[in-house]
């Protein structure tokens, strides 16, 4: 018990009234995958009672010198936007995760450095996912403007639905059909890694070392000031900025960090969507997470062919649990179907994080899928025989839809009417559990 003290200091001095639980990250590149595709997965934990949503936003141009409404702060928007679909939790503008229309995948995770987390209201780490997939038409491109964007704005601000103060900084994956990028942040400062092939993860820790692609140009010399680095020598990130009193779930983060690249290192060569899909899904390790007030609040997998001409195609649950959860598969067209059911209700000017102070009352965010998955949910823990039928019909969809996009990627089918795909499936999946 002796680190308590420090433990809970450390955790008073980030703003976080408990240690808070964390998400799993993971790319796969030529050679790492079977086929000439980039696969990109991430596993959302957040508090076991927020709904995440799956939103669409199709491109958009906007007028000169208009302001962007971001979570907490606003901004000013750029003239043109991305379509972007995002994996979100109900209540911020942000997001956990997403893509957009150019091939482009991001995920965040929480993260503690030697950088203390700013005080008072900032950009979320879940605004720079959104910010970075609709302003940026490659991974590069995304991190500049995320990095861009912390430079001038900072990040902070609560990172959960309560009124208890909640705050971290974040690490990012940024994923393309052709590379991927590991943005690390402290504060307002930040370093990169490019990944060009094989396979990656991150968890909620710092990762890279002094094999650094590009950085804030103050980090090396902010770290000398503070008395952490001694300038000579080799910098290398993660000593030099990881906190000396992690907190407990610092040190749990590392066995699924360690769990994660095992698992990958066992696919190394022959990674598919199922393969990410099956290790999202992955409880020993903890990647699948349910433990205490958290859970994996929503998952998502997605494939990024090399060949341009080729859609990427990504699969999202819209429900907690991945591993009593369907994947299903959404992709950009232009006719893309709007899937209402899979979208929370809005509270407008009264939505409990709109006024001050906020959170002080909660609100019923569920939407129609999450709804009827809770019900199933209940129904296969009380009648495992009735329940454990659903499943089974469920994991056939999901199996044959995922056989399908590959025939699919690979010519053997057309790609037609890819637009109503998502709708399709939550409107099946949902009428299973009815």
């Amino acid at each position: 018990m002796g680190s308590a003290p420090a433990r809970s200091d450390f955790l008073r001095k980030a703003g976080m009234a408990e240690p808070p639980m964390s998400c799993d990250c993971f790319v796969s590149l030529p050679p790492g995958s079977r086929d000439d595709h980039v696969i990109f997965g991430k596993n959302s934990d957040r508090p076991r009672d927020e709904v995440q949503e799956v939103a669409h936003y199709p491109a958009a141009s906007h007028p000169p010198g208009s302001m962007l409404e971001c979570t907490y702060i606003q901004i000013p928007q750029v003239e043109q936007t991305h379509a972007v679909v995002l994996s979100k939790p109900a209540w911020m503008w942000g997001a956990e995760m997403g893509a957009n229309d150019q091939g482009v995948c991001i995920g965040n995770e929480a993260v503690w450095t030697r950088e203390t987390v700013a005080s008072g209201e900032a950009l979320l780490g879940m605004d720079f996912v959104r910010l970075g997939l609709e302003r940026g038409d490659s991974a590069w491109a995304a991190l500049t403007v995320i990095t861009g964007l912390l430079e001038q704005y900072g990040q902070g601000g609560p990172c959960r639905e309560d009124p208890e103060p909640f705050s971290y900084h974040n690490t990012f994956l940024l994923v393309d059909r052709k590379e991927a990028w590991v943005l690390e942040t402290a504060g307002k400062l930040w370093v990169a890694q490019r990944v060009t092939e094989g396979v990656k993860n991150i968890s909620n820790q710092l990762t890279i070392g002094a094999e650094v692609s590009a950085e804030h140009p103050e980090l090396r010399s902010v770290a000398q000031a503070e008395g952490w680095w001694d300038g000579e020598g080799e910098f290398n990130f993660s000593q030099v900025f990881s906190p000396e009193n992690p907190p407990a779930r610092m040190e749990l983060a590392k066995q699924r960090y360690k769990g994660g690249t095992e698992l990958l290192r066992q696919h190394d060569g022959s990674v598919t969507a199922e393969v990410m899909i099956s290790i999202l899904r992955d409880k020993p390790s903890g990647i699948c997470m349910n433990s205490g007030g958290f859970c994996t609040t929503g998952s998502m997998v997605s494939i990024l062919p090399r060949d341009c001409s080729l859609p990427c195609v990504h699969f999202f649950t819209a429900t907690p649990d991945p591993s009593r959860s369907v994947f299903k598969p959404f992709v950009f067209s232009d006719g893309a179907t709007p899937v209402p059911r899979v979208v929370s209700p809005q509270f407008g000017p009264d939505d409990p994080v709109r006024k001050q102070p906020r959170f002080q009352s909660r609100v019923d965010r569920r939407h129609d899928l999450y709804k009827a998955h809770q019900v199933a949910l209940s129904s296969m823990e009380t009648n495992s025989d009735e329940g454990l039928a659903i499943y089974e019909i469920l994991m056939d969809l999901e199996s044959q839809c995922l056989s399908e996009i590959s025939a699919m990627l690979n010519g053997e089918i057309p790609g037609e009417e890819l637009g109503g795909l998502f709708f399709d499936c939550v409107d099946t999946e949902i009428k299973f559990y009815q």
